[in-house]
């Protein structure tokens, strides 16, 4: 995540607009927990919307100009140059947007990402909407049912505001600010209203009707089949056939869900980062680790604590991944831990950054919404854009539960003999703030295991080194640092070129690595700048090549020292690559359908997990390992033990899982908003089926569910048990041929780059799984790489 902010769509899922943005993957990996139980937060998307991340994964892009054959038609621009990218010209208009102050209007190769205030927003997005108002009135007065008089007109229309809405989104997530808020939420509905407008044009609805039902119909390609089908199935979703009452009615609801996505995810992050814990009394803290209680000095001198050191202090504690999830896996002060655990699981739960209202109105709002589509709840809207069924989601969720049920058990019970045999006084009482403790103490013990004492031999550019060599063994691309190439948002951005096997550039993409509590949102996603495109081609040749952005929260480096990774904090950094891959590596040229666009919802986290399985690859990890100052590898025992301690509370963190997707869905089908059952009683009530420990009475985990309330998961985050069931087959194919076989290897991830990762949208998911694997996927991957087959005893 996954988008999670999809990371991901922005709450009208419109027509094209859909297209474009929905599927970003903001929130994969937004809330590590989310992910992993007691070890992690993403998402998402995922937002990634997500996010979800995602962002997703949770992915916001941009621009076009009918201009751009005369400005370049003596160019000597290639696919080798970087995408030239107009925000002046529309597709009709004559007169460009002249602000010569406002770089949202102006030409680019890249994004301006350092010069962009929240003073150019209101003035940059009117403008904007202005002409694009025009453009689509234009469009309308002379559009027929054929590609380059719709489809091609189209892409360049919402090209623009798609990209310039997507800078101003992706600065709110990573340099945050109460300027940029407002000035976003001024315009937001200005924007909202000219996606509806867009995306209940029937003009544009009828022509596509019209290709679909025309003698051109079987002359299209596949990918172009799969763009008209699409545009008539979301103009239906976004209120096209709806009389004017109605339609009014839907825009309405569409326009507040919007406003409320976005002041839930608000509230969340200021929820975050209004919480700090002042520690004095080194007792109060012993276990941290040395990164950990660097960290906190480091936060307490960003707060005016000028004399904080490792050694002595003072420390902060914050609700921010890296600070919170150390405290929980290490802290040996019990108190510490609870009230650290009651503060992250009420977030956002009380005063005026309460979501409890903000949750109940949205989903009061999407069941009203869903009623007007003719359907008899959300989760069925949702469905109608992806891979699943409401009832096959919940199957693969019951029989993945079922699987995991017995083995969740036989973890609490482990835990609770092993803290019992340490001394534990709460041995007999464990709750939340002690199974990551005791999780991580077992681990250690078991399996001779440290996460921490492993830091050193994770530094993030010997990471990212082995990644790039991982890319090149199996997909033959080369990855080069083109730093100063493009503008960045932050210091500590790094900018890649991706080259094919002649050395020609054919994507580029931006990595923010470290946590940033104070304007960065939580967890990581993946998204797009711009997408490959043969109608935004910037010489009239070559397709305009893609742009991603992959963003993480993991440690910062500390004095001298890099950053230092835990295992699962590369585990995450292979996921959001992965994302970025689909995004990049596509061969896919309709833009429309390229790269990650158009990809169903529970399709689109595969080839993100796909890639974390490579974290265990023994070659792929040697060479990764490496200590940062001695340059020692990581002992082969060492990484036996990584290997076997693969599946270590695996029932657990697939319960964890399961337990989300279920409480989704069954918000989004079963729960009435305003009935007897509240949210909360809802959580508890599914919580006794998918969790071994129910949950706190007071447990508000849903005031900060991201995911589903402010990202593109709503009724879809069972895409990541779906999508994991894709992508472990997926894998399996690399272990069928031999992962020794270096030969298979190449031949084998040649075959998944030509259909996974290039087909992009163009062709049903599984289709394209189908022409990779050769045959329909199969659970039994999964189950078997989470040490799960056998345990199938009903619970």
């Amino acid at each position: 995540m996954a988008k999670t902010r999809k990371v991901y769509p922005v709450g009208a899922v419109l027509l094209i607009i859909n297209l474009l943005m929905a599927s970003r993957i903001p929130l994969s990996r937004s809330i590590l927990l989310l992910q992993r139980t007691n070890n992690h937060f993403p998402h998402s998307h995922f937002t990634p919307k997500r996010f979800p991340k995602s962002y997703p994964c949770p992915l916001w892009s941009s621009s076009f100009s009918s201009c751009l054959q005369t400005l370049h038609q003596s160019s000597t621009t290639t696919a080798t140059t970087p995408p030239f990218i107009s925000t002046c010209y529309s597709s009709f208009s004559k007169d460009p947007i002249t602000d010569e102050a406002n770089p949202l209007l102006q030409d680019f190769e890249f994004p301006p990402f350092d010069v962009v205030e929240a003073s150019h927003v209101r003035p940059g997005i009117r403008a904007i909407l202005k002409n694009l108002e025009s453009d689509l009135e234009e469009l309308e007065r002379t559009v027929e049912p054929s590609w380059p008089k719709l489809v091609e007109p189209l892409e360049k229309l919402v090209d623009q505001l798609t990209i310039v809405w997507g800078m101003i989104n992706h600065l709110k997530a990573v340099k945050d600010s109460p300027e940029l808020r407002a000035a976003i939420e001024e315009v937001q509905p200005e924007k909202v209203k000219f996606q509806l407008r867009l995306g209940q044009s029937k003009p544009i609805y009828n022509a596509f009707k019209a290709i679909q039902d025309s003698p051109q119909w079987s002359s299209l390609s596949d990918a172009q089949k799969r763009i008209v089908e699409s545009q008539i199935k979301e103009a239906v979703l976004n209120g096209v056939a709806l009389d004017d009452d109605k339609r009014e009615q839907f825009n309405k609801i569409e326009q507040e869900l919007e406003r409320l996505s976005q002041k839930f995810g608000e509230n969340v992050l200021d929820a975050t980062k209004k919480f700090e814990k002042l520690i004095i009394d080194k007792k109060d803290i012993e276990g941290l680790p040395a990164t950990s209680l660097g960290l906190a000095a480091q936060t307490a001198v960003s707060k005016g604590h000028t004399d904080a050191t490792v050694e002595n202090g003072p420390w902060i504690i914050t609700l921010d991944a890296p600070s919170f999830m150390s405290v929980m896996q290490h802290a040996r002060n019990r108190g510490l831990r609870e009230e650290i655990y009651r503060a992250y699981v009420t977030r956002a739960s009380s005063g005026d950054l309460n979501n409890t209202a903000i949750i109940d109105e949205i989903l009061k709002l999407r069941l009203e919404k869903a009623k007007l589509l003719g359907y008899n709840n959300y989760a069925e809207v949702s469905m109608a854009t992806k891979m699943a069924t409401v009832e096959k989601a919940e199957e693969l969720l019951e029989k993945l539960r079922k699987a995991s049920w017995d083995a969740a058990v036989q973890d609490m019970e482990d835990l609770k003999i092993f803290s019992k045999n340490q001394g534990a006084m709460e041995a007999n009482d464990l709750t939340h703030w002690d199974t990551s403790f005791w999780s991580e103490r077992l681990r250690e013990s078991k399996y001779d295991i440290n996460e921490e004492e492993l830091r050193p031999f994770f530094s993030l550019p010997k990471v990212m080194d082995g990644l790039f060599n991982l890319a090149k063994t199996i997909f033959g691309i080369d990855i080069e640092l083109a730093d100063g190439l493009a503008p960045v948002w932050n210091n500590d951005v790094k900018f890649y070129c991706v080259k094919d096997s002649l050395g020609s550039p054919i994507a580029y993409f931006y990595f923010d690595p470290y946590s940033r509590p104070s304007e960065k949102r939580g967890g990581a996603w993946m998204d797009e700048v711009v997408s490959r495109s043969r109608v935004l081609s910037p010489n009239g040749t070559a397709p305009r090549l893609p742009i991603a952005h992959m963003v993480c929260n993991q440690t910062p480096p500390v004095g001298k020292k890099p950053s230092l990774m835990t295992f699962r904090e590369v585990e995450t950094v292979f996921h959001e690559f992965g994302h970025a891959l689909q995004h990049m590596l596509t061969k896919q040229d309709e833009g429309l359908v390229a790269g990650i666009r158009g990809i169903e919802w529970d399709a689109v986290e595969l080839p993100s997990q796909f890639m974390e399985n490579w974290c265990y690859h023994r070659e792929t990890l040697m060479g990764i390992a490496k200590h940062y100052e001695t340059g020692e590898t990581l002992p082969e025992e060492v990484y036996s033990k990584l290997l076997a301690a693969r599946t270590f509370r695996a029932g657990s963190f697939s319960l964890r899982q399961i337990k989300f997707a279920s409480l989704d869905l069954e918000l989004h089908t079963n729960y009435i908003p305003g009935a007897l059952e509240s949210i909360y009683d809802v959580d508890q009530r599914v919580s006794k089926r998918t969790q071994v420990i129910p949950p706190l009475t007071e447990d508000r985990f849903l005031c900060g569910f991201s995911h589903i309330f402010a990202g593109g998961y709503a009724a879809g985050y069972y895409s990541y048990k779906w999508a994991e069931v894709l992508s472990a087959d997926a894998f399996s194919a690399f272990e069928d041929v031999g992962l020794d076989n270096s030969k298979a290897v190449k031949e084998t991830g040649n075959k998944f780059r030509e259909t996974i990762l290039a087909l992009g949208g163009g062709k049903a998911p599984l289709e394209v799984f189908v022409e990779f694997r050769g045959r329909e996927p199969s659970p039994e991957a999964l189950l078997r790489h989470n040490g799960l087959l056998s345990v199938t005893t009903p619970a």
